[in-house]
C-alpha cells in the first residue's frame, strides 16, 4: 500500500491522503473545486467546479503513473441535482468513450460550500 500525493491537486483539507494505491487499485479521496495553488474554491457555477475537480483527479492519477482511461468506478456528490445536465456536459468530455461505472447522488451540503464532490477508483491495466 502506498500512499498517492502531487503539488499539482489541492492538499487535504482533513487527516486524509489525496490517494491511496493498493493491490493496483488507487483510492482517490472526495476531491472539491479547490484551487491547487490557492487552496481557494474556483469561482463561478457548476461547469467551473466540475472542470477543477476532474483536473485534480486527473493530476492524481497521473502522480501515480495512471490516467482517466485507468478509472472504473466514480462517486458524484452534487448540492442539487438540478445541475445534473450541466455537470454532465462537462463530466463526459473528460471521459469520451471511456465510461467508468457512476453513482450520482444529492447531497444538503458540501466542505466549504462547494456545488461537487467527486471521488474515483482506478485500476492497473
Amino acid at each position: 500500500m502506498r500512499q498517492v500525493y502531487t503539488e499539482n491537486a489541492p492538499k487535504p483539507i482533513g487527516p486524509y491522503s489525496q490517494g491511496i494505491e493498493a493491490s493496483g487499485l488507487l483510492f482517490i479521496s472526495g476531491q472539491i473545486p479547490l484551487d491547487p495553488v490557492t487552496g481557494e474554491l474556483v469561482s463561478g457555477g457548476i461547469r467551473e467546479q466540475t472542470q477543477r475537480v476532474m483536473e485534480n483527479i486527473q493530476a492524481i492519477l497521473k502522480a501515480a503513473g495512471m490516467d482517466l482511461r485507468n478509472v472504473v468506478y466514480v462517486t458524484v456528490f452534487l448540492k442539487n441535482l438540478g445541475m445534473f445536465n450541466e455537470f454532465n456536459e462537462v463530466y463526459a468530455k473528460y471521459f469520451g468513450e471511456n465510461k467508468p461505472a457512476r453513482t450520482t447522488v444529492e447531497v444538503n451540503n458540501l466542505p466549504r460550500g462547494a456545488l461537487i464532490e467527486i471521488t474515483a477508483i482506478a485500476a492497473r491495466s
